[in-house]
């Protein structure tokens, strides 16, 4: 435990920031840095008493920074000042993590030499009822878009090599997003992750969390929100072509043609309006223009044709009239939109 660095933002700590600070000396640990993340006058005693211990170094922030720069702060100081650091775990202020689990959690990083999670179980009875359902709903959410199965997306005990401390000073988000948003750098960089399972602690039903379930809820689903915006503007060009031109040649041409004049065009538009809306705002993507845009028409054109298909396969076996095609082809699309945004995050926009 000599060789681990405890990194602990906090804000505006209260008499469990020494418990917890007790807790980490009493297992082995020789060298906490915490962040003051610009807490106020009335609340610098506990940073104070802290620093009183010759392991713990304490850090400022004038302001409040959130806890994403409070992190990527100590990072950076580690990599500065810690030449001889296996790695880091990061710890809540609020002694909702144990001293045996943040123990436990180090120990597990170097056996296996990847990030490892302490996870919680959301499923005992003293779990505040908003704190189980988000983070089931955050889990399911990383799960099906992502590919990333994690039982505690929102965990704050984080055991991260020294050889990762670098990559993580570089990922985005500057608040609770940011915890968010190392996930997903780990699953793009490849980087193996590891949970343990640790004891769920609740204090007080979590009341000195500085957690916004609104604003802070919107931080972390942004990247997923943005393809749905993305993906909801793009589909209402594509529907309304679709619509003018399938109406229009209801009675002109046959059945598959009427529909293939129809979702041609309608994809064609659309499809450019979301390739460029998904390349700059949505992934962020750096990779060359020519290889996303192949990709991404190669992607389109399969799209396409399964949409086409299953409308045209639906439709044929109801015998639907024109108002119902446009129905069977949102349904279609639904399903497709999932299988899009992963092949896009994995693949295309990589």
């Amino acid at each position: 435990m000599k060789d681990i660095t405890i990194v602990l933002p906090s804000l505006d700590p209260d008499e469990k920031l020494n418990m917890v600070v007790q807790g980490l000396l009493s297992v082995g640990f020789s060298d906490i840095v915490i962040v003051n993340d610009g807490s106020d006058a009335a609340h610098m005693a506990p940073f104070e008493e802290a620093a009183k211990h010759p392991e713990v170094t304490v850090l400022t922030h004038e302001t409040n920074r959130g806890k994403g720069r409070a992190l990527k702060t100590a990072f950076s100081y580690i990599v500065e000042n810690r030449k001889e650091c296996l790695g880091v775990v990061t710890v809540d202020g609020d002694n909702q993590h144990t001293a045996k689990d943040i123990k436990a959690c180090a120990e597990k990083m170097v056996e296996t030499g990847g990030v490892v999670f302490g996870c919680r179980n959301f499923d005992l009875p003293n779990v505040p009822k908003h704190n189980r359902m988000g983070n089931k709903i955050t889990s399911m959410v990383l799960r099906i878009f992502c590919g990333i199965k994690l039982s505690d997306t929102q965990t704050g005990l984080r055991a991260i090599p020294a050889k990762y401390l670098e990559l993580m000073t570089t990922v985005r988000g500057e608040r609770f997003e940011y915890e968010t948003e190392m996930i997903f750098a780990l699953k793009r960089d490849r980087i193996p992750f590891h949970e343990v399972t640790i004891e769920t602690v609740y204090i007080e039903e979590n009341k000195s969390t500085h957690f916004h379930p609104v604003r802070d809820s919107f931080r972390i689903y942004g990247i997923i929100l943005s393809f749905m915006f993305s993906s909801a503007a793009s589909c209402v060009i594509d529907y309304l072509i679709f619509t003018i031109l399938v109406f229009f040649l209801e009675d002109k041409v046959t059945r598959w043609k009427r529909l293939l004049f129809a979702v041609l065009p309608a994809r064609a538009v659309s499809s450019l309006f979301n390739f460029t809306l998904n390349r700059k705002a949505v992934f962020r993507s750096e990779a060359p223009m020519k290889q996303t845009m192949l990709r991404y028409y190669t992607l389109c054109v399969i799209q396409t044709a399964l949409s086409y298909g299953g409308v045209f396969l639906l439709s044929t076996l109801l015998d639907a009239g024109s108002a119902l095609e446009v129905w069977l082809k949102v349904i279609v699309d639904i399903v497709l939109f999932m299988i899009s945004f992963r092949v896009q995050q994995r693949w295309v926009f990589r």
